[in-house]
């Protein structure tokens, strides 16, 4: 469900303040992300001016269990707990909701802020509208997609 960014991402993201980020400072952060690592630049400007700081108080629900899948969402600062059959921690740098932006399918676990939290929120509508504008964006999202799949599929052997 969630996933950990490698560490020079975390110096871009950590002990900043996130109350006014630009376009430029937002695709810095996406190109790290392995979901985006094919998107070419300019397409990432675009993704990057859908996003938006969410900000939630120590525990708000960030996402509930069974809800259809919204948004994507980067921890910027602060912790939040993922409340399911094996809880964990997430912190800065982690992520997660990024199958969403794909499928909106029902979040699989609730996650609420474990302390005054910061995200980076890509919301799913635009970032859909967004695809079928850019069909390059699909192809490199499905591109890497792929490969996980077979990656998977080799573990599985």
């Amino acid at each position: 469900m969630s996933q950990t960014l490698p560490p020079p991402i975390l110096d871009l993201i950590g002990g900043r303040d996130w109350s006014k980020p630009t376009t430029r400072d937002w695709a810095r952060v996406l190109a790290e992300l392995p979901l985006f690592a094919d998107v070419g630049k300019r397409q990432l400007n675009k993704i990057a001016e859908l996003a938006r700081v969410g900000e939630f108080s120590s525990g708000t629900v960030v996402i509930q269990q069974g809800e259809p899948g919204d948004a994507f969402h980067l921890i910027l600062s602060g912790r939040a707990r993922i409340l399911a059959t094996r809880p964990k921690i997430l912190r800065t740098g982690d992520y997660f909701g990024e199958m969403a932006l794909l499928d909106g399918a029902p979040r699989s676990a609730t996650v609420v802020a474990d302390s005054e939290l910061q995200t980076m929120r890509l919301p799913r509508k635009p970032f859909l509208r967004l695809l079928r504008n850019e069909p390059s964006i699909t192809v490199a999202l499905l591109t890497r997609l792929a490969g996980r799949v077979r990656a998977l599929e080799k573990s599985s052997d």
